[in-house]
């Protein structure tokens, strides 16, 4: 089985390949990314260690020869989240949801089986009380939110024309610590912050709901995704992942942290404007038919994670919202730098040869102190 990863150099990324790695330890695992946060590590040894091959594009270039002999393609590869959206729209629409959509043509032209979407809990945008399940409208409120509808409206008509089985994985919020660990996750956060202060800002009034999943558990719905018996009907599915017990207050996360790191102060903005980004989510379908791939990861086991990694890392940052542990401050740093255009691509530069191979096969293991440069 050949398995193809884009976006594999990313916060989630990074979790997924050891995962397929260990429960498909024959298959062929190749990665695709344009190394945007590659040199940003976490642990000690670079993730794509566990790939067979590690592909440097940019996944609005031509992917033919990568698809080429695939039976899976799992498709992570996004501007992945509201800030970024935000500040990046135009961008956001064209990789999340355009890009997206050729890529999935692409691969049903490759005679590819298997074409998984990291799509997000995101879109169901302000709810009332009920729990949203995948029936219920969507209400997208940012451009990320609306790019991952989008996205989600054409790979179904793609699947209903060619027969190629797509899923579509509505994520709950990630959480946990990664190989490339981020920060500017509403859990990781408020980890970050109680180890690096002694106390959890919390910006909102703490009532907004936020489901939430641990990054194993998400590498776990992937393999579902991958193994699962598609019903001959079934050619396009949308499933929200994450678990019922696993849906919060802000303010319940931010106590839950308080527990776990000793002498955490919390504030609450009690004066702060509504966040529309609010909502619950029904996770019964995904318990239904994906009973053996449960999240298994409690919330005091992500926190345990997350506060554990970065005491491994010697975090004591108390500035890290300005750090390159938040994505779009790594963006903001290459810009400034002259490294990617404003359409998030690469830069070329005289002093890198046009002659750079795009491919490396069976990368080694470097340490986190070597720098992964990308053109």
């Amino acid at each position: 089985m050949k398995i193809v990863i884009t976006g594999n150099m990313g916060y989630v990324g990074s979790s997924v390949v050891a995962h397929l790695r260990r429960v498909f330890p024959a298959a062929t695992i190749v990665g695709v990314d344009s190394g945007l946060f590659g040199h940003y590590l976490t642990q000690r040894a670079i993730p794509e260690r566990n790939l067979d091959t590690q592909i440097y594009r940019d996944i609005r270039d031509p992917l033919e020869d990568v698809f080429s002999g695939a039976d899976v393609v799992v498709h992570l590869a996004a501007v992945s989240n509201d800030p970024m959206g935000l500040r990046f729209e135009g961008v956001t629409k064209e990789v999340n949801e355009s890009t997206s959509i050729q890529l999935a043509e692409l691969a049903a032209c490759s005679k590819v089986r298997h074409f998984i979407f990291a799509s997000s809990c995101s879109i169901y945008g302000l709810a009332d009380g009920t729990a949203r399940s995948e029936d219920d409208t969507l209400n997208p409120l940012t451009a990320y939110a609306r790019s991952k509808v989008g996205a989600e409206v054409g790979l179904q008509k793609i699947a209903v024309n060619t027969g190629m089985t797509i899923c579509a994985l509505r994520f709950a919020t990630a959480c946990g610590f990664s190989g490339r660990t981020r920060l500017d996750l509403v859990l990781n956060d408020f980890v970050a912050s109680a180890l690096s202060t002694g106390r959890i800002s919390v910006l909102s009034d703490g009532t907004p709901w936020r489901p939430l999943i641990h990054l194993k558990d998400m590498a776990r719905a992937i393999e579902w995704a991958i193994v699962r018996p598609a019903p001959n009907d079934e050619c396009f599915l949308a499933v929200n992942v994450g678990s019922d017990e696993w849906n919060y207050q802000v303010a319940d996360l931010a106590e839950a942290v308080r527990s776990f790191v000793a002498g955490t102060t919390i504030e609450i903005n009690k004066n702060a404007q509504p966040d529309k980004r609010s909502y619950r989510v029904d996770f019964s379908r995904y318990k239904s038919i994906a009973p053996n791939h449960q999240p298994q990861v409690s919330l005091e086991g992500a926190i345990r994670d997350v506060r554990d990694g970065l005491l491994s890392m010697g975090f004591k940052d108390s500035d890290y919202r300005h750090s390159n542990l938040m994505r779009l401050n790594v963006l903001d740093e290459h810009l400034a730098a002259g490294r990617i255009q404003p359409n998030l691509r690469w830069l070329a530069h005289e002093s890198c040869s046009r002659e750079s191979p795009s491919r490396v096969d069976r990368p080694p293991t470097v340490s986190s102190n070597e720098v992964v440069h990308t053109v």
